[in-house]
């Protein structure tokens, strides 16, 4: 995160001192949404075979009948009756009309000539320019759509170009901007060499409403610096998309980030897809994020982006259907360590000072962290946070989670984490486990999990007491199974250690309703997993059904979630048709 300070804390792991590095996570962006006012429909193409529906804050998720591409298409059918398409090639001129026949030569000339409800069609080739988006669309008119031709391939390239010292650079820069379409480009090869200079491939800064960014291909955007060389926060930055909202008096909102794959990054500080500040009703929604060395997706607040902190926080977000994976800080500079190791701390999705998130239907693993929602500033928390239907699994420090690193800082309240399967996390054996409780949770939830521990057999730890008089976390309706047995399963609450599931029914007084038993996975060691329960599993119409607007509609397959009432444990909803099972 840019400019975002540091932090360590020590957590004393199995009798032995541990430091842990904490840096911020991402928040990436998606899109299948279609904002209209304060509704937010969910529109079937983005999902890609997956249903989605839900409650992101005060906004109603529902099915659409057209898909994105049906929608944005229909929507510039409609422009071009009235308004221009213009086409970009790499032969063309700028002295030209900008017509099929006689095209632009650049981007930036067809940007700064575009009116609302436009088209501009880049032809295929590679263009190494950086593009500012100085004019908007309007709600009127519509969408200025910046795309590939169909069918073409369009590559911004940026390996010839050095980013400008001290400041952002992307190669779509909007500013203050409103309803603005980027699809269907690959952007690549931006490298910052020197302090302070820090690059993006898509940056959207200020305020403004209706920006839609889906299809994109954007990789290698990365800082180069010394491996073993620490860096300093304020100059070792890079961003894949990012979006911060930066005036206290208008958000950025209905912003939609969909169907993007974002990889091999090096960000330093930062992240891959961030939304921070004064941000409200956006999406991340379908997209590939995997190999880089820092936060996937963050979803954030309190950093000072808005400079007033009633509204310098991402909120009312969605985060659906991403797939995660090859998040890890080996060779990040900022996560060095004094010994030349590196703390392994970034995890797949993490909500860190944001509220009225919905998290769903993701599929995170092989990460560092698989998802956390937290808080590294004081005085706030992440708060009303829905963690539900995801699959998360071997990542390398733990599963899931909760509280800020340290009681000074901010922590997690009001947050439901429901019917998720975790399986195989803590791959290091760090004493981590499954899920970890830290500091400042309240008025939290911990419900029909699936939880199948690796052979450390840690299922749950917290090195911080809880505070006299309170419960942080209702934790029950789960199952639990690791191959060494519940004799030999160890678990932390309320700062101790307790080794056998009975001992720690017993001092916790938790899952009263949660059997340790086989979940029976369809097939566990395959290359992925199948984390589906066979017929006979104890998992199947054990949980408790918490309602649709806290469990969701659909489970991670898309399978309603709710079935005569009754409700399964784990990611999965198996139904009374074999072939679900």
């Amino acid at each position: 995160m840019r400019h975002r300070p540091r932090f360590l804390s020590r957590l004393m792991v199995k009798g032995r001192l541990r430091e842990r590095s904490r840096d911020s996570i991402c928040a990436l962006f998606a899109s299948g949404l279609l904002i209209v006012g304060n509704v937010v429909t969910l529109t079937a193409a983005t999902t890609q075979g997956v249903k989605h529906r839900g409650h992101v804050g005060v906004a109603t998720l529902a099915q659409s009948p057209l898909t994105m591409e049906e929608r944005v298409t229909a929507t510039q059918d409609d422009q071009l009756q009235s308004h221009n398409a213009y086409y970009v090639a790499v032969l063309g001129d700028d002295s030209n009309a900008g017509t099929y026949a006689k095209p632009w030569k650049t981007i930036q000339h067809a940007a700064d000539s575009a009116s609302p409800g436009d088209s501009i069609y880049v032809r295929g080739g590679i263009y190494r320019e950086l593009v500012t988006v100085s004019r908007s669309g309007n709600a009127a008119a519509g969408y200025i759509t910046f795309q590939n031709y169909p069918g073409e391939r369009v590559i911004l390239d940026g390996s010839t170009i050095t980013p400008p010292p001290n400041t952002w650079s992307a190669f779509f820069l909007l500013l203050n901007q409103s309803y603005i379409a980027i699809k269907g480009f690959e952007i690549r090869n931006y490298f910052a060499r020197r302090p302070g200079e820090e690059p993006a491939g898509i940056l959207v800064v200020g305020k403004g409403s209706h920006i839609e960014i889906s299809n994109n291909r954007i990789h290698d955007i990365q800082v180069l610096r010394d491996g073993k060389v620490r860096c300093r926060p304020s100059s070792c930055n890079g961003h894949g998309i990012a979006i911060y909202g930066q005036d206290p008096s208008v958000s950025l909102s209905q912003i939609v980030v969909a169907n993007n794959e974002v990889y091999n990054l090096k960000t330093g500080w930062s992240e891959t897809v961030t939304v921070d500040g004064n941000v409200r009703d956006w999406s991340v929604l379908n997209n590939t994020i995997h190999h880089n060395d820092n936060i996937g997706i963050d979803a954030a607040g309190f950093y000072g982006f808005d400079p007033d902190p009633a509204t310098d926080y991402a909120r009312d977000g969605y985060i659906a259907g991403n797939h995660v994976y090859g998040i890890d800080t080996i060779g990040n500079p900022a996560y060095l360590l004094p010994d030349g190791t590196y703390s392994r701390f970034a995890g797949g999705i993490y909500v860190d000072g944001g509220a009225r998130i919905v998290i769903e239907q993701n599929d995170s693993h092989d990460n560092d962290l698989g998802m956390e929602v937290a808080s590294e500033n004081a005085g706030h928390n992440s708060d009303r946070v829905t963690v539900r239907n995801n699959l998360i699994y071997r990542s390398v420090n733990l599963g899931i989670a909760i509280g800020g690193y340290d009681p000074t800082v901010g922590g997690t309240s009001n947050t439901r984490i429901v019917n998720n399967t975790l399986y195989g996390n803590d791959t290091l054996h760090a004493g981590f486990g499954e899920l970890f409780i830290q500091s400042n949770v309240d008025g939290c939830e911990f419900k029909n999990n699936l939880v199948y521990a690796n052979s450390q057999g840690l299922f749950m730890s917290n090195y911080v007491p809880f505070t006299a008089g309170l419960v942080p976390l209702a934790v029950d309706y789960n199952l639990y199974f690791s191959v060494d047995g519940e004799s030999r399963s160890h678990w932390m609450w309320n700062n101790s250690y307790y080794t056998g599931y009975p001992s720690y029914l017993s001092a916790s007084q938790n899952d009263a309703h949660s059997p340790f038993a086989d979940p029976d996975f369809v097939n566990r060691k395959g290359q992925p997993p199948d984390l589906k329960v066979r017929f006979d599993s104890p998992a199947l119409s054990a949980g408790i059904n918490l309602g649709r607007a806290i469990v969701g509609d659909y489970d991670f397959a898309g399978n309603p979630r709710i079935q005569s009432g009754r409700i399964d444990i784990g990611a999965y909803e198996h139904g009374s048709d074999p072939d679900s099972r």
